[in-house]
């Protein structure tokens, strides 16, 4: 694929559990990207602290949108990003199940 095509992309995030730790990452496939998070194949920050709940997901049209989105999120306060949580998802469930229907 060339470097200039656009793909989509996700900004995700991943909670330990209800107001728990938190994790914001990018991907062009949510669904085999939250896979691997849920089976601690990524490793790091998440497998060390059992992050694998996800509770929240935007999609952009262009991967680039979506990674100057994470960067955007990953400064917010935790506050902002918990608002932002529990404005679509107020239960803090695991969307990915939804996702993979």
């Amino acid at each position: 694929m060339p470097a200039n095509s656009e793909t989509s992309g996700y900004v995700y995030i991943l909670a330990s559990k209800m107001a728990g730790t938190l994790y914001i990452g990018v991907t062009s496939d949510l669904i085999k990207r939250i896979s691997q998070h849920h089976e601690s194949l990524t490793g790091g920050f998440t497998a060390k602290h059992h992050v694998h709940r996800l509770v929240h997901y935007e999609r952009f049209s262009a991967i680039e949108d979506a990674i100057k989105h994470e960067k955007r999120l990953k400064s917010w306060k935790r506050e902002w990003k918990i608002r932002l949580i529990e404005k679509t998802n107020p239960k803090w469930d695991d969307l990915y199940t939804q996702l993979v229907r």
